[in-house]
């Protein structure tokens, strides 16, 4: 049945791409990213507000002298070693098979270079929250990504957010034996419960740093109103960002009531506006743990699974599956894009 279901999956993607530009038209309104998709703040300078504020000074390099341990490692490394773009170090490599040379170190020869994908991706695969988490997703789903951002079909919505550029620049440096590697790797690795969905109303004070969220400490520290957000951070940020301990998750802060509509949403199609759609379920699954090339999404961030529908809501995200979303996330107002991505992230891998 899953077989069957999947080839009218792809059949379907040749008659709906005729309806995408039509239906990306009425989407393509004066409306602007939602700036906590995307690491920041504020909205773009473009579009009315403060573009970021550039530090003064460079930053300083990484410590290469002092030794750091993590509880349950028996290994020590230095902030240089643990930044390392060419060779981050690994705490626990007996938790996951040998990585091929692209996941461990990249390619320093190629033009742009290329950085490790585990610096990103980190060791377990699961990722950040301005990046993605791609453990577990199917072989043929990751060679498929890595060739739209190859071909150009893969931008971002938020010109601010950069990674995403080198993202595509990484891509079309890759041969297909290191796509073929990197794609065979992760898809092996488990993805294991990695974001804890809390329903507040208020939240930590935060700074967004790399598109990352970091709670604020010292004299800044407090709360806030969440307001019409997701906040996603670390569960703890030293841990998180000065160790790259791959065992420290992520706590998403959203709106009281989110997950109840993001529930009707994707186990219904019902949208905050009482309209319907194809609810999530009819492509990825019941549990939404995929089906065949189509991507699990269950326990997946919230920030980067709002900032994809966005993306494909202004056309800025494209390619062959992409045709299938359209009529629907083109229906989806920023209210729907939260809640549906609040309870996704809320279910169990």
């Amino acid at each position: 049945m899953k077989k069957l279901l999947v080839k009218r999956l792809l059949v379907t993607v040749g008659a709906i791409s005729f309806g995408v530009l039509a239906g990306l038209a009425a989407v393509r309104a004066a409306d602007v990213p939602m700036p906590w998709a995307y690491g920041f703040l504020t909205p773009p300078s473009s579009q009315g507000g403060a573009a970021p504020t550039p530090p003064p000074n460079p930053p300083a390099p990484p410590d290469n002298m002092t030794k750091l341990t993590l509880p349950g490692s028996t290994l020590s490394f230095t902030r240089a070693e643990l930044a390392n773009r060419y060779g981050p170090a690994d705490w626990f490599p007996q938790e996951h098979s040998p990585m091929p040379e692209i996941v461990a170190h990249g390619r320093q020869s190629a033009n742009p270079t290329i950085f490790a994908c585990s610096l990103c991706h980190q060791t377990n695969g699961k990722g950040r929250p301005e990046n993605a988490g791609v453990a577990g997703l199917p072989y043929n789903y990751i060679v498929q990504q890595l060739i739209e951002f190859r071909n150009g079909n893969r931008k971002t919505s938020d010109s601010r957010k950069t990674n995403t550029g080198t993202m595509a620049g990484f891509a079309r440096a890759l041969t297909d034996e290191e796509i073929t590697q990197a794609a065979t790797w992760f898809s092996s690795m488990p993805f294991t419960p990695w974001v804890k969905v809390v329903e507040s109303s208020t939240v930590p004070k935060a700074r967004p740093e790399a598109g990352l969220f970091l709670k604020l400490d010292g004299a800044e520290a407090g709360e806030e109103p969440l307001g019409d957000r997701i906040l996603e951070v670390p569960e703890d940020g030293h841990q998180t960002e000065y160790l790259r301990n791959p065992h420290s998750g992520y706590i998403a802060y959203v709106p009281p009531g989110s997950l109840k509509k993001g529930e009707a949403l994707v186990q219904n199609g019902t949208t905050a506006a009482g309209g319907k759609v194809t609810p999530c379920t009819a492509c990825h699954g019941p549990d939404l743990h995929g089906l065949g090339p189509v991507p699990p999404l269950a326990g997946r961030s919230p920030s980067y699974i709002a900032r994809q529908l966005y993306d494909m809501q202004h056309g800025n995200r494209r390619g062959t599956w992409t045709a299938l979303m359209v009529p629907v996330v083109s229906q989806l107002n920023p209210e729907d894009l939260l809640t549906a991505a609040a309870y996704i992230a809320s279910l169990q891998p």
